[in-house]
C-alpha cells in the first residue's frame, strides 16, 4: 500500500479544525490499521556529549550563548556508553539513541562515537544518533557502522522557524535529511510544540513533514520543557487539548510511523499521557534524563503501562517493524 505523501496545507489544516472526539476516532482507527493496538515502542536517550553547542535555538540549554547553569562534559568514553546501553535494554527498551551536542561532528569525535554504535548494535538494540548536521561521506560512515535512526528534528514551522534558531536555516535541516535518507538510515524527525507558535505553525509543521519524499519511520512530538536562562523560558504552555490534536494529526497524516511522546512527558498527567496514546502515539522515551531535562522514572512508567494495559513493544516486532519500512 502505497503511503500518501502529498497531502495539501488545506487538508492538515481540516485535520485539525475538526470536532476532537471525532479526531481522536479516525486517528486511532488509522493507528490499529498500521500498528499492533495497545503496545508501545521503548527508546532510551543517552547524552554522549553535553553542552557548549554553538547554536543558539531558543529551547535548548546546552547553547552556549545561553545562561543556564549546565555544565559542559565531554564526549563520553565507548564503555561508559555500553554500561547505560546495557541498563537500558535491562529494562526493557528496544532502541538505544545517542544525543551530542554539536553543530556538526568532528572527524575525531565521529570515528569514537561510530565505535560505541558498533557496540550497541552487537547488543542487539536498535540504534539511534542525533549529531547536528551531516554531510554525504559522514551519513555513510554511519550507516557502515550499523546506525539504524537518525534523528533532527525540524523543530517546527518554516515560517516560524528563524524566531527559534538563527545560526542555521530550515533548509539546512532538510539537507541533513536528504543525506541520512541517501545513505539508507532510517529517519527520526518531529518538531517541538509550546514555543509561542501559532495553531497555523504546529500544521505547517506536519505538513512538512507528511510531505517528505518518505515519511520519517519515527516521529517524535516534544512539549517544550521552559528551561530557566533559555529565550523561551517564558513561552506560554500549550493547551493540553492541542497537543493532543497535534498528535492525532501526525498518526493520521504519518500512519505508519510510530509517534513518540518525547521532552515534556515529566510535566504531563497519567490521564493526558492516555489521551495521546488514544491519539495514536505508540512510542516513548524512557529513562530519568531526556539529554538535560527530567522524565518520568522507570517505575512510573511501567505503573502507567500496566493501568492502561499497554504493552511494550518487543525487540522482535521492533526489529520486524524496522526491516518492512525498509
Amino acid at each position: 500500500m502505497t503511503t500518501k505523501t502529498d497531502w495539501t496545507i488545506e487538508e492538515v489544516r481540516s485535520l485539525f479544525a475538526r470536532p476532537f472526539m471525532d479526531l481522536l476516532l479516525d486517528a486511532q482507527q488509522v493507528h490499529r490499521r498500521h500498528h499492533a493496538p495497545n503496545t508501545v515502542q521503548i527508546s532510551t536517550l543517552l547524552s554522549i556529549k553535553t553542552g557548549a553547542c554553538p547554536e543558539d535555538c531558543g529551547y535548548c540549554p546546552q547553547s552556549v550563548r545561553h545562561d543556564t547553569g549546565l555544565a559542559p562534559e565531554e564526549l563520553l568514553e565507548v564503555d561508559a556508553v555500553v554500561a547505560r546501553a546495557q541498563a537500558a535494554r535491562n529494562a526493557g527498551a528496544t532502541r538505544f539513541c545517542m544525543g551530542a551536542a554539536y553543530r556538526s561532528p568532528k572527524p575525531k569525535d565521529l570515528r569514537k562515537v561510530i565505535a560505541m554504535i558498533s557496540a550497541v548494535k552487537q547488543m542487539g538494540l536498535e540504534t539511534c544518533a542525533t549529531l547536528g548536521m551531516l554531510s554525504a561521506e559522514q551519513a555513510r560512515e554511519l550507516k557502515a557502522a550499523g546506525l539504524d535512526y537518525y534523528n533532527h528534528n525540524i523543530d517546527t514551522s518554516p515560517e516560524y522557524y528563524r524566531k527559534v534558531i538563527t545560526t542555521r536555516t530550515f533548509e539546512d535541516r532538510l539537507d541533513t535529511l536528504r543525506e541520512v535518507r541517501a545513505a539508507g538510515m532510517h529517519v527520526c524527525c518531529g518538531g517541538i510544540v509550546g514555543m509561542g507558535e501559532a495553531a497555523e505553525d504546529r500544521a505547517a509543521m506536519l505538513h512538512a513533514l507528511a510531505t517528505l519524499p518518505e515519511h520519517p519511520q519515527s516521529v517524535p512530538i516534544n512539549r517544550l520543557v521552559r528551561v530557566p536562562g533559555t529565550p523561551l523560558a517564558d513561552a506560554p504552555p500549550i493547551d493540553p487539548f492541542d497537543y493532543v490534536r497535534t498528535i492525532a494529526v501526525a498518526r493520521i497524516l504519518m500512519p505508519r510511523s510510530h509517534v513518540r511522546l518525547s521532552a515534556g512527558r515529566a510535566e504531563m498527567s497519567d490521564e493526558l499521557q492516555a489521551l495521546c496514546f488514544l491519539a495514536g502515539a505508540n512510542s516513548i522515551f524512557y529513562g530519568e534524563k531526556l539529554l538535560t531535562t527530567g522524565n518520568p522514572d522507570c517505575a512510573h512508567d511501567a505503573r502507567l503501562f500496566e493501568r492502561l494495559n499497554l504493552l511494550a513493544e518487543p525487540a522482535a516486532a521492533a526489529a520486524e517493524s524496522l526491516a518492512a519500512s525498509a
